[in-house]
């Protein structure tokens, strides 16, 4: 039996435990808490996250980072991307095994993406990491509802190999080469699903979210393909289809922010509100500098950096942004 070991016990890591048990793996779950990774272990249970839901059998759980990576024949990181670099760099450097990141987003300061964090400060060769992104909900996946996903590596082989990790019957996996564009699709969707919450949350209708989820496709597409993207993955489960389920999911933190903040609360109560790491607020700024650099246009993200740094009001913000003077589309 394969045995992995999952580090983070968030929401999605914990579902995605659930997953690769499911798929036949034995699974060690990294917990930061010891009484979280005590609930898992004895009660097969992490209420904080999955409330009653009960996780297989083949789900242990430690906090004790060397007890989950003793013997492990791959590893996944579900760690938050803005506590990433601190949580490895405190760690003995990553086993020299298969690695796959859960985690979407681009780090403040450096602009890095995770799969560089994880080779720069968990000393892994980036020729073994790869990433996945998709319309992943992990509250749906947690009810083991059919989905799919994409996993991408540097090499088809790497690819094909963590897919294989995930083999669920629930979970349909696709595999690519495209590691920037599936990263940069998975982190930069949360930013967008913010705006289409907060027009949601102003009141504004179906066209509105129509727009900017077409227009933040778009975005999207610009940045990565400026980063060494292929547009097709933009078009794909990794773009599109992760930037529909985020934008228009009510069990999308992101999405649920931006409602908040439509309904007239600040950044701060808003993320309050919503209680869970929501990683496009904190990748917002990240992305802006990303697109400055490369002189990308990125109205929209602009527009949620405005919001979340800088105070604008929202509801003006989104009426400059849909009043912006004609344009070739």
């Amino acid at each position: 039996m394969r045995r992995l070991a999952v580090l983070g016990a968030g929401s999605w890591g914990t579902t995605f435990a659930q997953v690769l048990a499911d798929g036949g793996a034995e699974v060690a779950l990294w917990a930061r808490r010891e009484e979280v990774a005590r609930e898992i272990r004895e009660q097969h249970r992490n209420r904080a996250y999955l409330g009653e839901r009960v996780l297989p059998e083949a789900v242990g759980a430690t906090a004790r980072v060397e007890e989950a990576l003793e013997g492990a024949d791959g590893v996944v990181l579900a760690i938050p991307a803005q506590s990433m670099r601190a949580t490895l760099a405190a760690w003995p450097d990553l086993p020299a095994v298969p690695l796959l990141s859960l985690t979407k987003g681009i780090e403040r300061a450096t602009d890095a993406r995770i799969s560089e964090i994880i080779a720069e400060a968990g000393g892994a060769d980036p020729g073994r990491i790869g990433v996945l992104s998709g319309p992943n909900l992990s509250a749906e996946i947690a009810e083991r509802r059919p989905c799919a996903t994409v996993v991408a590596a540097p090499s088809a082989e790497l690819a094909e190999l963590l897919a294989s990790w995930c083999r669920a019957p629930y979970l349909r996996t696709y595999t690519s080469t495209d590691v920037v564009g599936v990263e940069i699709a998975g982190a930069v969707k949360n930013v967008i699903a913010i705006a289409v919450g907060a027009a949601a949350g102003l009141g504004h209708g179906h066209n509105t979210t129509a727009s900017l989820i077409t227009r933040g496709l778009a975005e999207i597409t610009r940045l990565g393909v400026a980063l060494g993207g292929r547009r097709e993955t933009f078009a794909g489960l990794a773009g599109l289809g992760d930037l529909v389920a985020t934008c228009s999911s009510p069990l999308s933190r992101n999405h649920r922010l931006g409602l908040a903040l439509g309904r007239g609360l600040g950044a701060a109560e808003a993320a309050a509100e919503v209680g869970q790491t929501a990683e496009g607020a904190a990748t917002a700024r990240a992305v802006q500098e990303l697109a400055m650099r490369l002189d990308v246009d990125m109205p929209i993200t602009a527009s949620v950096v405005a919001v979340l740094d800088h105070g604008a009001r929202i509801d003006e913000v989104t009426t400059a942004l849909l009043s912006r003077s004609v344009r070739p589309e």
